[in-house]
């Protein structure tokens, strides 16, 4: 399957980046190759994910985030990349 992400997710992906990089200098690119990894593993495992707010959601192995995403044939269309430390309800939010 191909991963496609969408702008609001390059866009979620570039705030935690920047929030980690001013925690500690080099942590916001730890965090980057992390998530990619992440998003990467689902051009083989796209699908397989709990759902959570009507999207598939993989849970970041070393972050506390979370890739929402939809397949839709053989694309993974990456939703959103969201922090699991806010509140459920902003999370549903900024899914619809």
């Amino acid at each position: 399957m191909r991963v496609k992400l969408l702008e609001a997710a390059e866009k979620d992906i570039e705030e935690g980046y920047r929030f980690y990089e001013k925690q500690a200098p080099g942590l916001g690119s730890y965090f980057l190759d992390s998530l990619f990894s992440d998003i990467d593993s689902l051009a083989y495992y796209g699908g397989i994910h709990q759902i959570i707010f009507n999207h598939h959601r993989l849970l970041s192995k070393r972050f506390p985030f979370a890739v929402y995403y939809q397949v839709d044939e053989d694309i993974v269309l990456v939703k959103a990349v969201l922090d699991c430390r806010r509140h459920p309800s902003w999370m549903r939010k900024k899914l619809v």
